[in-house]
């Protein structure tokens, strides 16, 4: 069949791997003068079916101004191939994408309109099947942000979204989990936390998120020591012969439509107390989970900025647990200043693995931390009676238990593997002498993303001086870390542009 033919024989293409990364948003290209284009009268930014086989996508259409893509083909971006996994100048066939119904709920919610289940089920049915271009998603995140969710929406959200994907079942009564609500850079307990509550018999399927504005998320800091793409099978051979895994939630569709949320909510940078409730608790219903420890750091630079706030979030994460089956319970903690020294995949790594191995230079604060969050869960789970469980932590963690778990941990995944080291290194100093008072979190955490992290996982920042301490002028505050010299510069700008990150007074 020649080219001609082909645009015109029942809206059949010819596949092309375009090698354009989208943003996982499947998209689509097709010549102005496209005859497929021409019949059936698509536009740039319409929605289009794409077949191959059994596998079907929904793509955004961009229209090409060009010889580079030949007539009749279609180019596919990255997310689109990897989703129809085609051979290059595979048939595929393109149609028009089917009406939503779904988007007349997303309009009511957008002029304030309050949501039943049977339409939050509605979006996030189609949200999971791929259904909403990225325009459509940012609608909905912007009409439910803020305070637009009340407690009986936030309910019908998370079941929803559990709905929407895989869900666990462990065949046991107590399985126990737990969150951090983040803005912390550094705080990574869960490394630890999973191993030492499951050194003690207890059951912790940890599915962790990649970051979404935070210079390293949990599955970033595991995969640095071992994989964490594993699909259920897998998950359920590691805590078979573990207790527990650490793996990437992305990989085992668990609660899907909140993946698609997160990717869309990253640049829109919105708050929503009743997304984040959904969110948090969706994922952890989904992963058969029946008790839940949530972290609350509290600071002026961190998610949660008051003691006022953390404890409203926890009422309604609370409230939400209750109404769905889960036991939740709450941990207030100091949220003024990074955790541990590494901020960035790696270096957190090395972090806990320094605690891991009860090496004497290793981070007092992060291992103080998971041991409180270990004896929390060690307690609710029913491993420790009451008043108990921070003993019980601290053994483990001090006679190696913790450590040969995590080890244990990391085979079952594919291996331990070695903690990488940036090439490029440069420590910004003190411009005086002066006690440290604050430190900006959130500037620092954007210094160590400008570095490079978390998608150069050696990057990043390591922290010399904490709240309280004495520093000279000309002493390192910290280092920046990077794989790259443009990196480098680039964050050395942008610290350099800023009021100081550490707010240091006058010395008594």
């Amino acid at each position: 069949m020649d080219r001609e033919h082909m645009d015109h024989a029942a809206n059949l293409m010819r596949a092309r791997r375009v090698g354009v990364d989208t943003y996982q948003e499947p998209v689509v290209y097709m010549r102005q003068d496209c005859a497929v284009c021409r019949s059936e009268g698509f536009a740039a930014q319409a929605r289009l079916q794409l077949t191959v086989g059994d596998r079907i996508v929904v793509a955004t259409l961009n229209i090409v101004h060009g010889d580079w893509l030949a007539r009749g083909e279609a180019g596919l971006s990255e997310s689109a191939w990897a989703a129809l996994r085609p051979a290059e100048g595979a048939t595929l066939t393109v149609s028009h994408a089917l009406l939503l119904d779904s988007l007349s709920h997303v309009r009511a919610k957008v002029y304030g309109h309050r949501l039943d289940a049977a339409a939050f089920a509605a979006v996030i049915t189609d949200v999971a099947a791929g259904r909403y271009s990225d325009l459509h998603l940012a609608a909905f995140i912007t009409a439910c942000a803020g305070d637009r969710l009340d407690l009986e929406e936030t309910v019908a959200l998370t079941r929803a979204m559990v709905a929407a994907g895989e869900r666990l079942d462990w065949g046991r009564a107590t399985v126990v989990d737990k969150h951090c609500v983040g803005g912390l850079p550094g705080n990574r307990t869960t490394l630890l936390v999973v191993p030492i509550v499951a050194a003690c018999g207890l059951t912790m399927p940890k599915t962790s998120s990649r970051a979404v504005t935070s210079p390293a998320g949990t599955a970033d800091t595991m995969e640095v020591l071992a994989p964490v793409n594993l699909d259920i099978a897998t998950m359920r051979r590691a805590v078979e012969r573990t207790g527990a895994c650490i793996v990437w939630g992305g990989s085992v569709r668990l609660s899907p439509a909140d993946d698609i949320l997160i990717r869309v909510a990253r640049p829109l940078d919105l708050d929503s107390e009743g997304q984040l409730v959904a969110s948090v608790l969706s994922k952890k219903v989904a992963a058969g989970s029946t008790h839940v420890l949530i972290d609350l750091p509290v600071g002026q630079t961190a998610k949660v900025r008051s003691v006022e706030a953390a404890d409203q979030l926890g009422r309604r994460l609370q409230d939400v647990g209750r109404a769905i089956g889960l036991q939740v319970a709450l941990r207030i903690t100091d949220g003024q200043q990074p955790v541990g020294r590494g901020i960035g995949p790696a270096l957190e790594a090395r972090d806990v693995l320094a605690v891991l191995r009860r090496q004497a230079d290793a981070p007092d604060d992060l291992r103080q931390r998971a041991l409180r969050l270990a004896a929390d869960i060690l307690e609710m789970g029913g491993a420790a009676r009451a008043g108990e469980g921070l003993r019980l932590a601290g053994e483990v963690l001090a006679d190696g238990r913790a450590w040969a778990t995590f080890r244990a941990i990391c085979e079952a995944q594919g291996g331990l593997r070695e903690v990488p080291i940036a090439a490029h290194r440069q420590a910004v100093v003190a411009g005086r002498a002066g006690r440290v008072a604050s430190i900006d979190n959130r500037v620092l955490a954007r210094a160590a993303k400008l570095a490079g992290a978390p998608q150069s996982p050696a990057a990043g920042i390591d922290v010399h001086a904490r709240v309280g301490d004495l520093v000279q002028r000309g002493q390192p505050l910290f280092t920046l870390h990077a794989q790259a010299p443009g990196e480098l510069d680039y964050a050395l700008q942008y610290v350099s542009s800023r009021p100081p990150i550490f707010d240091l007074t006058e010395a008594p």
